[in-house]
């Protein structure tokens, strides 16, 4: 057993979607969660940027003594996850595994489709860790970049979002595909747009599979948080800029009068 804090890192805000389903499935485990808002977007980001980006955020994570560190953001998964972990002696995991292998599992027909930022659609990460598993996939790829401002302004549940869920994914729908990733932690808060445009759209929402990881590593390493003596598990929330709607999707998710977001500049 492990009484660290695990680490969880994002771009933005979407990162708190992972922490939420970890909390959920992991509900003593105490997290520190740290979204970059002040240089949000990392998906029109160069790679050498992300890397540089995501190196800071995990050496400040590192100083905090965590025992795992989740990249909750699926550009930073694509762009950093390899050379992070060849330069840290800690367990790092991304989104971008979690969610291929979940989708591979589910899939029941010839493609899966991804959406994505355009960094990560260029990147093919999710074509390259699909045909890892099985090379006989077809991935169909989009990238969706709107539905990160949709979800950044709070917008998740209007007729805007339905609409654009529509131009993104028609003719993904239309050439079959069923099985969809949704390729970015911030795109788990359209899933109600999305199911209501396409309410037959198996949807692999990254946040809970990579919970499932994560639980299933710490468990493996006796890492697990299961001390009888303890009932819920701490936050730590910061922000390199503290946003409306990051405040406003903290307090959906945790509570107004629960964990305090404070900024913190790295």
């Amino acid at each position: 057993m492990s009484s660290k804090p695990i680490g969880i890192f994002d771009s933005g805000i979407g990162g708190l979607t992972v922490c939420r389903a970890i909390h959920d499935m992991m509900p003593k485990e105490d997290i520190i969660y740290f979204g970059d808002t002040a240089r949000f977007p990392y998906g029109t980001r160069s790679q050498e940027t992300i890397i540089k980006y995501s190196r800071e955020i995990v050496n400040y994570l590192i100083s905090k003594d965590v025992k795992m560190i989740v990249i909750a953001c699926n550009t930073a998964s694509a762009a950093a996850l390899d050379t992070l972990r060849a330069e840290n002696n800690i367990d790092i995991v991304g989104v971008i595994e979690a969610g291929a292998k979940a989708a591979c599992s589910k899939y029941k027909e010839n493609s899966i489709g991804v959406i994505a930022t355009r960094a990560t659609v260029n990147s093919n990460s999710y074509k390259k860790a699909i045909a890892n598993i099985n090379p006989n996939i077809n991935v169909v790829q989009q990238q969706a970049t709107l539905f990160v401002s949709l979800a950044e302004e709070g917008m998740t549940e209007t007729e805007i979002a339905k609409l654009t869920a529509k131009e993104y994914l028609e003719e993904m729908y239309s050439n079959g595909v069923r099985t969809l990733i949704l390729g970015c932690t911030h795109f788990p808060l359209l899933k109600k747009s999305i199911s209501a445009v396409y309410p037959d759209m198996n949807l692999i929402d990254t946040g809970i599979e990579i919970a499932h990881e994560v639980k299933s590593i710490l468990t493996q390493k006796n890492q697990l948080q299961n001390s009888a003596n303890k009932v819920i598990g701490s936050f730590e929330l910061y922000a390199s800029d503290i946003t409306d709607s990051m405040q406003s999707l903290k307090d959906i998710f945790f509570g107004a009068n629960s964990a305090k977001l404070s900024k913190l500049v790295i």
